[in-house]
């Protein structure tokens, strides 16, 4: 009877103990057991709790549902419990104390055994993304920064988030004890100096986020701000917004998410918040050689050219290497008509970088609006050298050839483009126009037809058709033809007066004068030889 008795009492302590979390040796709860954050099941549910509340990883994993509906978050959430506790397990065997101290056992379980590594450059979106890490066990700085944070919050692990320019890092801070865990060096330890200096750590802003410890909230700023490059990457515009909206909001003193939210706007031509959020950004760093460049950008398409070239020469000063902000600062001379100029700077680009192909196609551009056509080809077919794929070049060549009257190489270059894009419109027209210009009447009406495939919408394109067939004297067609570009442009007198030779050659002279007399209003010198004709016929 007392055995029972105290059996039952034995049990009963053993539920209380683990409810309230006490646990003997090893086992019992997680750290983060009782986080108001495990239970978030919507971004909104995440962001009503305090920062201390949040659970990182089922944040983390939140994001990964909304990214790809094939991840059930809460498999991964188990997977990470369980490399938690067994991490737990092996401190307790070496007798350790959860602290410091177990640094070393977890970059050694997560990094030798398990195997996780770092990825030389974020270029696969998909590497952002926790569930994938935990998958693929492989990640960029920010992205296994939040995998280790995430096994920190269930070990009771005082770490957090640190962020510098570019670069994204783990910090231990028991505010005795404190160093930094760089999750690309397998947990490896480095100073602040060496993140102040090698990531160009701007000084002398009074509520600067970097450098500083992140809470959790702020850490998913930082998320959000790689979130919005990864649907970039997608080229998913409206959820990247979204994304760098709320990593702006988070983190209003992040200048990377100011700059990359500009990008957004800059490519929805909201040229005034681009240069908004430009601006913000080199308040806080103005030593971002990328946020000068891009705002320069956004003032050139405001036309306010002397403003971008400004921003390219802080460009350039901030990197001296810098050979899009080069490039662009060419562009912006181009537009001011100060080829010197132009050709200076593009040179400069070519020097730092002789084998991008698209220098030498700008170089071509430069020579064409300077009327120097063959100085333009040479520039073309450099460009070709390096990049045979490179369909501008050969459409760039086309054109250069058609101004020397050199119909034959301009067919070829242009046949050169459309292997390369078959519906590249202009292309296809001025490919018919040569063809016409050769009197090879049924190969231009073949290209015209593509491009009216294409954009039928086109009235030149039709109008076009309506010519080559009426070379050919088939009028019937000739007739349609021109109807349908009358139809779209009401107002093209030459359609009017290819229009009046065919119905004259059908027999039809009371519209055939109409609208030879229409087309004469709007001002084409018609025939007065087919005037006549008409008249002597009614």
């Amino acid at each position: 009877m007392v055995y029972h008795v105290m059996k039952k009492v034995l049990f009963t302590i053993c539920i209380l103990f683990f409810v309230s979390g006490i646990c003997f040796g090893d086992g019992g709860p997680l750290a983060n057991s009782k986080s108001d954050g495990l239970y978030a099941r919507s971004l909104k549910d995440v962001f009503r709790l305090e920062a201390d509340d949040i659970d990182l990883a089922t944040a983390a994993l939140i994001i990964s549902e909304q990214w790809s509906d094939m991840v059930h978050g809460r498999r991964y959430l188990s997977r990470l419990d369980d490399i938690a506790i067994e991490i737990r397990s092996r401190v307790s065997e070496r007798r350790l104390s959860m602290n410091y101290k177990a640094i070393p056992v977890i970059n050694k379980y997560l990094f030798e055994e398990l195997g996780f590594k770092s990825v030389a450059e974020a270029t696969n979106p998909d590497d952002l993304f926790l569930h994938s890490v935990m998958d693929r066990k492989r990640g960029y700085c920010l992205s296994l920064s939040v995998l280790y944070l995430s096994i920190g919050e269930r070990l009771g692990l005082p770490l957090y988030g640190v962020v510098v320019p570019g670069h994204f890092f783990v910090r231990y801070d028991d505010g005795k004890m404190r160093f930094n865990i760089e999750t690309t060096s397998k947990g490896g330890t480095a100073t602040n100096e060496h993140y102040r200096t090698k990531f160009k750590v701007p000084s002398g802003y009074s509520d600067s986020i970097y450098m500083e410890n992140l809470d959790k909230r702020q850490s998913l700023g930082c998320f959000f701000n790689n979130l919005g490059n990864a649907y970039i990457d997608v080229n998913n515009i409206e959820s990247a917004q979204q994304a760098l909206e709320r990593a702006v909001q988070i983190n209003p003193l992040l200048a990377e998410s100011r700059l990359n939210l500009g990008n957004v706007y800059l490519r929805k031509e909201r040229l005034e918040d681009a240069i908004y959020e430009y601006q913000e950004a080199l308040k806080i760093n103005p030593r971002n050689s990328k946020a000068h460049n891009n705002l320069g950008n956004a003032y050139s398409r405001r036309g306010w050219l002397d403003y971008a070239i400004g921003e390219y020469e802080a460009a350039i000063g901030q990197e001296p290497d810098f050979v899009d902000a080069y490039k662009n600062i060419s562009l912006a001379y181009v537009k001011k008509k100060i080829f010197d100029e132009a050709r200076y700077y593009l040179d400069k680009a070519i020097e730092l970088s002789p084998k991008d192909f698209s220098c030498y196609n700008q170089m071509g551009d430069i020579y064409f609006q300077l009327e120097h056509y063959e100085e333009a080809i040479t520039e073309y077919k450099k460009a070709l050298r390096l990049n045979s794929a490179f369909m501008e070049a050969y459409y760039n060549l086309a054109i250069s050839y058609n101004k020397l009257g050199l119909v034959e190489q301009e067919i070829s270059a242009y046949r050169d483009a459309l292997k390369i894009k078959p519906d590249l419109s202009p292309a296809l027209i001025n490919l018919g126009n040569a063809y016409f210009n050769k009197k090879k009447f049924d190969l231009a009406i073949v290209e015209y037809k593509k491009a009216v495939a294409i954009n039928s919408e086109d009235a030149t394109t039709n109008y076009n058709l309506g010519t080559a067939y009426s070379q050919k004297k088939d009028h019937e067609r000739s007739v349609s033809w021109y109807n349908k570009a009358i139809a779209l442009a009401p107002e093209m007198g030459d359609a009017h007066n290819g229009l009046a030779f065919g119905l004259y050659s059908l027999g039809k002279y009371d519209l055939a004068l109409e609208h030879l007399e229409i087309a004469e209003r709007l001002g084409v010198e018609i025939s007065e030889e087919l005037l006549a004709a008409i008249e002597d016929k009614l």
